[in-house]
C-alpha cells in the first residue's frame, strides 16, 4: 500500500487542504485533482511517476478525507473549489501549470482551464465530462441520462441518513469499479467516510452543481443555450476515457473536437470508470505520451 506524507494548508478560502506534495519545486507543477468518493490516492500509481520530472501536488479537496468540511451546499459550489486550485498554487508560488483532474475532479479542471487559461498550461482529463457535452447528453441521449440517475438520488437531503458505508462501498461504489483492482483499500476508504461530516460534505458537490438532470419520463423543455455556441478551450489537451465507464458513457466524447481545437483522445478498452488505479499504467503511459510530443510546451 502506497502511503504519502500529507501537508497541511490553510488556504484563503477558508479551509485547510491536506497535500500530498512530490517532487522538486524547480521542476515544472503538475496538479492532479480526485474526484467522488476518493482522495489524493486516486493518483498513488502516478504521484511518484510524474515527481521524476515535475512539482507534484495532489490535495484531498475541500470536504474529503481529513481536509475541511464546511457545512452547507453553499460551500460547495464549483467556484468555490476552482478558488481552492488557485489558492492551493497560489501559496506554492506556482503561477502556470499543468492540471490534471478525474471525475469531480476533472469538472473542477474543465472550469479552471476553461475561465483561466492563462493559469492552466495543460489540461489533462480522465473520464471526466465536459459541461456543455454533459449536459446536452443528459437531455438528449436516453443511455446517459438513465446512468445518471443517481445523481438526483445523492441529492436528496436526506440520503445519507440512510447509509451504511461498508454497504455504500460494497453496493454503490463497486457498481462503478473494479473490486479486484481495490486490494486493502476498502478500510481506508471508509476510515474517510467515516469522519464527521464527511458523507454529507461529499454528497454536496452533487448538490451544489448546477448541472440539471432530468427525469426519465421528464417533458422540460431542451434549454436553448445548448443550441447555441459555445466557446472553445484553447488549453493543449489530453482526454483519457475508460470505455467500460458505467455512470459517464462513451457519448460524452462526441462533439469534443469542435470545442477543443488542441485535443488528443485516448480511449482504453475494457477499463471502467476509475482508470487511474484500475489501468494505472495505461493512464500513465498515455499521460507520458502526450506530455513528450511537445517537450517545449509540455515543460519536459
Amino acid at each position: 500500500m502506497t502511503e504519502f506524507e500529507l501537508t497541511r494548508v490553510a488556504l484563503p478560502t477558508g479551509v485547510e487542504l491536506d497535500v500530498a506534495v512530490a517532487g522538486l519545486p524547480s521542476n515544472p507543477a503538475v496538479i492532479l485533482l480526485h474526484g467522488f468518493p476518493e482522495s489524493h490516492r486516486t493518483w498513488r500509481h502516478q504521484i511518484d511517476d510524474l515527481a521524476k520530472d515535475h512539482f507534484v501536488l495532489a490535495p484531498d479537496q475541500r470536504g474529503y478525507a481529513r481536509s475541511s468540511k464546511p457545512q452547507g451546499v453553499e460551500n460547495y459550489t464549483p467556484d468555490k473549489t476552482v478558488a481552492d486550485l488557485l489558492a492551493l498554487a497560489d501559496d506554492y508560488d506556482i503561477d502556470r501549470f499543468t492540471l490534471v483532474g478525474h471525475d469531480w475532479g476533472g469538472a473542477i479542471a474543465w472550469m479552471a482551464a476553461l475561465n483561466h487559461p492563462h493559469r492552466v498550461t495543460r489540461l489533462i482529463i480522465v473520464n471526466a465530462p465536459h459541461p456543455f457535452i454533459f449536459q446536452r447528453t443528459l437531455f438528449d441521449d436516453m443511455d446517459q441520462r438513465a446512468a445518471s440517475q443517481y445523481i438526483t438520488a445523492w441529492r436528496d437531503p436526506g440520503f445519507e441518513k440512510h447509509i451504511d458505508l461498508s454497504e455504500f462501498f460494497d453496493e454503490h461504489f463497486m457498481l462503478y469499479a473494479d473490486f479486484e483492482k481495490m486490494h486493502d483499500e476498502k478500510p481506508i476508504y471508509l476510515g474517510q467516510w467515516g469522519r464527521p461530516g464527511a458523507v454529507t460534505a461529499m454528497l454536496n458537490w452533487y448538490r451544489a452543481s448546477p448541472i440539471h438532470v432530468p427525469a426519465m419520463d421528464a417533458t422540460s423543455e431542451r434549454p436553448a443555450y445548448l443550441n447555441r455556441p459555445f466557446p472553445p478551450l484553447k488549453t493543449p489537451t489530453l482526454v483519457i476515457w475508460g470505455m467500460g465507464d458505467k455512470a459517464l458513457l462513451p457519448v460524452q466524447l462526441e462533439g469534443l473536437d469542435s470545442l477543443i481545437p488542441d485535443l488528443t483522445i485516448a480511449r482504453l478498452d475494457g477499463v471502467g470508470h476509475f482508470a487511474p488505479w484500475e489501468a494505472p499504467d495505461k493512464v500513465t503511459g498515455a499521460m507520458r505520451a502526450w506530455l513528450r510530443r511537445s517537450p517545449r510546451e509540455a515543460h519536459l
